[in-house]
């Protein structure tokens, strides 16, 4: 065998799979948010290796780019308003940038299945999101400007309306026709 199947790589295509994108997804958020800086290079790397694996880079990108866009430009406001806070006083530190555009390669595909119900993507966006802000700043990666009632609370109503726009950006630069999530 050599490695390739009807003239294309076996490994091209591997991160469409759900479990592969879930597995890269938890190791790129533990060494951004344990690693921090010093990890930046090997998510880099991680990046690479995705882009690598997708059968078309520059589709992934026209619409990984824009949600990844969207969820920096939130955490910035969010950091300019000290609702959040980083060591060494960023507005935003690289390690965050990158775990965004990783976590937009999971809305079609790890995350995928929420755009069949809708209230799944509010109730994600309400509560998986500000528990993974909660679970940085738990594990040293960000402090909170506002007591820990108020910033969950904040971050609830943010990405109950954040999350969908992300899964319509998806559907928007999507090949398939997604659901819009509304």
């Amino acid at each position: 065998m050599t490695g390739q199947s009807l003239g294309r790589p076996i490994y091209r295509g591997l991160a469409d799979k759900l479990w592969f994108n879930a597995l890269w997804f938890q190791c790129f958020w533990l060494c951004a948010v344990l690693g921090r800086g010093p990890m930046v290079p090997v998510l880099a790397i991680l990046l690479a290796v995705h882009l690598w694996l997708v059968p078309h880079r520059v589709h992934e990108l026209l619409w990984t780019v824009p949600i990844a866009l969207l969820g920096i430009a939130v955490d910035a406001g969010l950091s300019l308003a000290d609702v959040y806070r980083f060591p060494g006083d960023v507005v935003l530190p690289l390690w965050l940038m990158g775990l965004w555009l990783a976590f937009a390669t999971t809305v079609r595909r790890s995350l995928g299945f929420l755009t069949r119900h809708p209230a799944l993507v509010w109730i994600a966006g309400a509560v998986a999101l500000p528990f993974n802000y909660w679970a940085g700043q738990r594990l040293g990666a960000v402090e909170f400007g506002l007591p820990l009632p108020q910033t969950l609370a904040l971050l609830a109503v943010i990405w109950l309306v954040v999350l969908p726009l992300m899964y319509r950006l998806a559907a928007r630069h999507s090949a398939e026709a997604l659901k819009p999530c509304y």
